[in-house]
Formats: C-alpha cells, sequence, structure tokens
C-alpha cells in the first residue's frame, strides 16, 4: 500500500491537535492509525429517493471496519424533484448536482480522506467521486416498490398522468385520492425506468459500483450484503493501489452507458449527466456522442415510461446483470473496460442469466433496432436537442409553433386546455442560464398525456424533462433562446417541423425575418441577482456538454503520496 493520504493529518507531533480531534469521536490509537474510509449518504427526510440509505450507510461502515479501515460516514443535500416539480424549487435541482460533488469533494480532500463509498439516487454522487479520484465504490439507494390500483402496477407517473384525466373529466377526484395513496407504497426512487433507475444502471455499465445491485428495491435487506461488500471493495483498491475512478472511466466505458441508456429507454436526463461525468474524468464526451451509441444499440427492455415492467420486475428475472451480459452477447458493450472490483466487465456480467423475452429480449429480437433516445439537429437547435423515441407512434410532427416564455405560462395553458391538436408548444428561457436551473417539465407532460393528447402537440423546450416524460417533447435545445439561441426567435404561428428519422428540427420563416428578429434580439435581464441561481447563472454552461460549471478532470498535488 503507497503511503495514505490521511498520513497527513495524523503523523508526527505537529499533528497532535488533530489527533486529539479524533480521540474527541471515540477514536483510539488502533483507529486513528488506520485508513479513513468516507462513507457519503443523503440521509434524511427531504425525498424517500434517499430514506433508504440508513441501513445501508451502517452495513458499508461494517464492512469497512471489517477490512481494516476506519469509516467516517458524512452527509450532503438532496432535492426531492417530484416535490419540487412545477414550480420554482425545480430550479435547484441541478443545481444541486453541483453542490453535491463540491461538498464531496470538499470533504474527502478538506479531510484527506483514503478511500470513499458513496450512496445516492442519482449522477451527482458519481461526479463527486471522480472529481475526488480517490479508491471509491458508488452505491445506488434503490428503487421504490411499484403500487397496485385496479388490478395493475402503478408508479408516481400514473399520478402525474391522471391529473390532466381528471381536467377532462375521464376521472374523477375520489379516484384520483385512491391513486395518490396506491402509486408510492414504499421509500425509494421512483420505480420505472426514469432517471434514477437509468443512473443506477449506468453506474453498474460504467463499472463504477457494487455488480448487479442497482434493481434491488430499496427496502430489500439483501441491500445490507452488497453494500457490506463495498467496504470491503474499497479497502481492497485502496491496498492494490486502484483502480481508481479515473482509471474505470474511460471512453469506453462511457459509451457502454450510453449503450444501457438506450437499450432501456432510460431518461434523457442521462445526456446530460453522461457528459457531465466525463468532464470530471477529464474526457470531453458531449450530445453527439451519446447519439452515435444510441443509433447503433437496440432497444431490448420493455421498462416504463414507453414499456410495461419496472424496476423489481428486472430485478426479478436477474437484475441490470441480464441486460449487460444480452449486450455483450451482442456485441454492443467493451467488455474489456474494469469494474471497482477489478474484474472486467465481461468478467463480472457475461455469465449472467440470459434475457426472459418479456421484460428484456434478446438484441436478436430487440423491441426496435436503435436506442430509446435521439438527438436532433437543425436550424432551431445547431447544437443538438434530445427526444426520447421509446414508444413514439409518429416519427413526424409538424405545425404551427404557440410560444410561451416560461413554464407556468405553459402550465396554464394547458391547464386550461388553451392548446389545439398539431400544434408545436415552445417552452423557452428555462435552460441552465435562462431558468436558470433548467427545470424538469414533467408537470406539463404529464398534463398533455392525462388529457389523451401526448402525441397530437409536440412541445419543445431548452429546459429538460423527466426521465417519465413520455410523448412528442422535445429538451436541451442548445443553444438555449437565453444566451441567443434560434429559439428565441420563434413566434407564435410559425411552422416548426420534427422530424425524428432524419434527426432533425427546423424552423420554417423566411431569412429575412429571422435577420431582421436577430437583429432586435436582446438579452434578457437575469431572474435572480442574487443568491445561489445568480451565482450558478454566471457559471453554467450548455446543456450539450453537460451543463458543467468549472475546467474537469483536475488532479491533486497530494494524492501520490
Amino acid at each position: 500500500m503507497t503511503k495514505l493520504r490521511s498520513a497527513i493529518t495524523r503523523d508526527g507531533i505537529s499533528r497532535t491537535p488533530h489527533r486529539a480531534f479524533m480521540r474527541a469521536m471515540g477514536l483510539d490509537d488502533e483507529a486513528i492509525a488506520k485508513p479513513m474510509i468516507g462513507v457519503v449518504s443523503m440521509k434524511g427526510e427531504q425525498t424517500p429517493c434517499n430514506m433508504t440509505h440508513g441501513f445501508q450507510v451502517e452495513a458499508a461502515k461494517q464492512g469497512i471496519a471489517e477490512a481494516g479501515g476506519t469509516p467516517r460516514e458524512f452527509t450532503t443535500i438532496s432535492m426531492s424533484d417530484g416535490i419540487g416539480m412545477n414550480h420554482e424549487g425545480m430550479k435547484f435541482s441541478l443545481v444541486s448536482r453541483e453542490l453535491i460533488a463540491d461538498s464531496i469533494e470538499a470533504v474527502v480532500h478538506g479531510l484527506a480522506y483514503d478511500g470513499l463509498i458513496g450512496f445516492g439516487g442519482c449522477d451527482k454522487t458519481l461526479m463527486g467521486m471522480l472529481r475526488c479520484n480517490v479508491p471509491a465504490v458508488f452505491m445506488y439507494g434503490g428503487s421504490a416498490l411499484p403500487g397496485r390500483f385496479a388490478g395493475r402496477d402503478v408508479t408516481i407517473l400514473d399520478s402525474y398522468e391522471a391529473v390532466g384525466a381528471v381536467m377532462t373529466g375521464r376521472m374523477d377526484e375520489t379516484t384520483l385520492a385512491r391513486l395518490e395513496r396506491s402509486c408510492l407504497p414504499t421509500i425509494g426512487a421512483c420505480a420505472g425506468q426514469f432517471t434514477a433507475n437509468t443512473m443506477a444502471m449506468v453506474s453498474e455499465a460504467l463499472g463504477l459500483s457494487i455488480p448487479n445491485v442497482s434493481m434491488i428495491p430499496g427496502v430489500y435487506v439483501e441491500r445490507a450484503n452488497h453494500a457490506r461488500r463495498a467496504g470491503a471493495i474499497v479497502m481492497e483498491a485502496l491496498a492494490r493501489g486502484g483502480p481508481r475512478p479515473r482509471d474505470i472511466v474511460t471512453r469506453a466505458a462511457l459509451e457502454n452507458a450510453c449503450a444501457v441508456v438506450a437499450a432501456t429507454g432510460g431518461s434523457t436526463n442521462a445526456a446530460l449527466h453522461i457528459p457531465a461525468i466525463a468532464h470530471e474524468a477529464g474526457i470531453r464526451f458531449d450530445i453527439d456522442d451519446v447519439d452515435a451509441v444510441s443509433r447503433r444499440t437496440p432497444l431490448i427492455a420493455d421498462l416504463r415510461p414507453s414499456g410495461r415492467f419496472t424496476a423489481k420486475d428486472v430485478h426479478d428475472i436477474g437484475g441490470t446483470a441480464v441486460i449487460l451480459r444480452a449486450l455483450l452477447d451482442g456485441g454492443y458493450l467493451n467488455g474489456s473496460c474494469l469494474t471497482v472490483t477489478g474484474a472486467t466487465i465481461t468478467e463480472t456480467y457475461g455469465s449472467a442469466a440470459a434475457p426472459d423475452g418479456a421484460v428484456v429480449h434478446p438484441t436478436g429480437a430487440p423491441l426496435a433496432p436503435d436506442g430509446g433516445l435521439a438527438v436532433l439537429k437543425g436550424n432551431l437547435c445547431p447544437d443538438g436537442a434530445l427526444i426520447k423515441v421509446a414508444g413514439l407512434a409518429a416519427l413526424i410532427h409538424e405545425g404551427p409553433a404557440r410560444v410561451f416564455e416560461c413554464e407556468e405560462d405553459c402550465v396554464r395553458a394547458v391547464e386550461a386546455r388553451a392548446y389545439h391538436a398539431g400544434e408545436v408548444l415552445i417552452l423557452r428561457n428555462e435552460g441552465p442560464v435562462g431558468g436558470p436551473g433548467m427545470r424538469e417539465m414533467l408537470g406539463v407532460t404529464a398534463i398533455i398525456y392525462g388529457q389523451q393528447m401526448g402525441e397530437k402537440v409536440a412541445l419543445v423546450t431548452d429546459g429538460r424533462f423527466s426521465g417519465a416524460t413520455r410523448g412528442i417533447c422535445v429538451g436541451h435545445v442548445s443553444p438555449e433562446a437565453a444566451v441567443g439561441g434560434p429559439l428565441t426567435l420563434v413566434r407564435d404561428g410559425d411552422r416548426v417541423r420534427i422530424d425524428i428519422a432524419n434527426r432533425r428540427m427546423d424552423l420554417f420563416a423566411g431569412e429575412s425575418e429571422l435577420a431582421a428578429r436577430r437583429a432586435s434580439w436582446r438579452p434578457p435581464a437575469p431572474r435572480h441577482k442574487s443568491g445561489l441561481l445568480a451565482k450558478y447563472a454566471k457559471l453554467v454552461g450548455q446543456a450539450n456538454l453537460g451543463a458543467v460549471t468549472h475546467e474537469g478532470g483536475a488532479e491533486w498535488p497530494w494524492f501520490d503520496h
């Protein structure tokens, strides 16, 4: 074992005060001398997604101690996208990604920890692990169990869409109240292949997670055994001198991550988060790289929101390992990439159970020949825009624009049903800078679907969509309106064409008219003049590069002591 980073906090006479602080926490000579391993989670009462962390954290600490380390537990923040949805609070969701990664960096480097186990419900902990680049293991907290209502499995998405059904008279409020009490019966992240479960699978495909843990429901006690094993794995990596996160996250590993998103019809948010993870590893990987993998990867998992099944169903047939094994067999994954155990992807997943043919199909008989995501280009989105194509019946939509300057304006119009079939709803000034914070639009898209207008209108935004969004919904439009992107030029009644098959989205208006509109454009005044969101708006970049806020890939000079 190389010299421990934590030695800088305890060795020598000058570190007497430091050791005194450690003794005040109950550490004796033996504990102080051992490797210090951080265990970070989001334990708290902000969201059900992270309320599964407690018992798993205790198991991880036990595993570290049994393997000869001293566990040091700390927590970071979390945001509930569900409770923040469809109001100003959602602006803090993407911002929380930076706060979580920053706080992990501050503690791990500030206290010179030797390794890290990171619990999370999405991508944020992964970014912190890459930034710190100490031996580390990621543990997803696990999803909720699906609910049962009217004889069928339901998830939180059913409640969102039911709101629209009540507005149209297809459901009464008494039934909606029963659904509200049935759709989320346990703690854990949302049960469908929404953002949390998508990124959980990404963590495995990247090689940063305990193998085949991601689809185990968050309330299952077997998660404790995996968390305990995480403690042993991080100690083994420390003893061997690796692999560290940046040894694992290579370009090939990032392409593997994109493949599992495409193969499962995963969240459009993955196209924001995977480039951001790459950025922390010092690798330029953008929305076009995500699209290239999606084009060559078949859709093989029949998962909600576009399909039939939930995370528990994947667990019941053998877990994420089934999907990764199918992709390996079909030649869609690079099997030589490393995992946190030191074994390769092929060694880890190559002998997993075969696809069952219902939840997961073999690559030779896919649900669709290419992936569940598509990147569009065109004069309305020269740097790219993103749509989830899994489950879409029509691949072309052309119609007149109806323009909204913020989410609230669009929601009011949709709730009042003040829109028409065939239209393209343009929802702008909700990008990383303009929002700021790039709000998710599940509230409005679910109401549209609940009103049975899901594929009768299109919604185009420089904001983003929840992993639960479905329909003709184009997000991540880059460059965004607030920085002068073409979305700011659209006027009510302009013709907009979305051609998914040819990967294009275009605005049809005369060149002279567009030139006049551009000449008269002025940057909008910032919506927030102080506080966190004002700071974020000054730092954040565009969505096609991951909406990152800093230079990535920096090493710390003391790392190889």
